[in-house]
């Protein structure tokens, strides 16, 4: 009794309300909220010391940000509902905040786009700084060197340094990335690649201009997917796999290779990352949300940061109990899409 009603005392603010509605869609720092709610920062964080208290939000630090997610309460799940409904969600405040929402969304594309339009050039060298690339390289080479690629995605190509490594194994090739400048980089690069020349990667690669939250691809066409360095970029990880789940075919094969978990704080604020590095608990949970099976990692140090591999295989078995009507939703697509 005691939970629920600390769950309606919590809810019966209306700033703590609209904290809750705001976290329904996207994971928000303290600073962000501020700047939606028009609050100074200690205020909000005493509302969140509320909500994360009644189960409502979730803290999550990393380096000096905090960010705030839906908290575990099993009660958001039923109340999530009432939170979707008309009378809720077009509410005249609530259609303020998701303005004020729409702000921060587009502050954050700006900033990462305006940092791959200065920096497309160096993108390369940039991502020698940090990490072996070519050791790298070798461990991803190594794990697929007996994968059938058949039809492969490249998703964030870049400088299309991935389609060039992989690109003579597979049969065509999709690389997607959201930049115009790092797209007309890749088309150049592989141009003047002796690789391409060799194997005709210019003519069985097509390059088209996307979001890697809205894939421009049909359900269930895609044979392997590569993740090279792209998910730090990611506000939302889990949606970004389930639709690289939704674009795979049955048994299809995806890579990741990205940051374990660090503490670099210069890599957000002068690099456009939005996550430090993975856990593997995390990327686990958010690969079998998306019906996708974990098959390998691999583990590579030595550098100033650590890198990590994952493997992981489409599923044709749903995820039992979800962690949210969302996800519950996204798998049940998944299953009609690739029925």
């Amino acid at each position: 009794m005691d939970h629920i009603l600390n769950i309606f005392r919590a809810l019966a603010d209306p700033t703590r309300l609209r904290i809750v509605l705001l976290l329904q869609k996207m994971e928000l720092a303290v600073g962000e909220l501020a700047q939606i709610l028009d609050q100074s920062q200690p205020r909000i964080s005493r509302h969140i010391r509320i909500l994360d208290e009644a189960g409502l939000a979730e803290r999550r630090k990393e380096g000096s940000w905090v960010f705030l997610k839906p908290g575990p309460a099993v009660e958001l799940e039923i109340l999530g509902r009432i939170f979707r409904s008309d009378t809720v969600a077009k509410s005249e405040q609530a259609m303020q905040d998701q303005e004020q929402l729409s702000l921060v969304r587009k502050a954050r594309a700006d900033m990462a786009e305006e940092y791959f339009a200065a920096h497309a050039e160096e993108w390369d060298a940039i991502r020698s700084l940090h990490l072996p690339e070519a050791e790298v390289e070798r461990a991803m080479l190594a794990l697929l060197r007996d994968a059938q690629l058949g039809k492969m995605l490249d998703i964030g190509t870049g400088t299309g340094r991935m389609v060039e490594l992989f690109g003579p194994s597979a049969q065509s090739i999709i690389a997607i990335d959201k930049s115009p400048e790092m797209l007309r980089l890749a088309r150049a690069k592989l141009l003047e690649s002796e690789t391409a020349s060799e194997s005709n990667l210019v003519q069985k690669t097509e390059l088209r201009q996307g979001d890697f939250t809205q894939l421009p691809i049909e359900n269930g066409v895609m044979d392997s997917v590569i993740l090279h360095q792209v998910l730090h970029y990611a506000q939302h990880p889990e949606a970004v796999l389930l639709e690289v789940s939704r674009v795979l075919k049955i048994n299809g094969m995806v890579l990741i290779a990205d940051f374990a978990a660090h503490d670099r704080e210069d890599l957000r604020t002068e690099h456009a990352h939005a996550r430090l590095g993975f856990g593997d608990d995390s990327m686990k949970r958010w690969l079998t949300s998306s019906m996708l099976d974990l098959v390998q990692t691999r583990t590579l140090d030595g550098g100033e940061l650590t890198v990590k591999i994952w493997v992981a295989r489409k599923s044709t078995i749903p995820v039992l109990n979800p962690n949210s009507d969302d996800i519950a939703s996204e798998n049940q697509n998944l299953k009609r899409a690739t029925a």
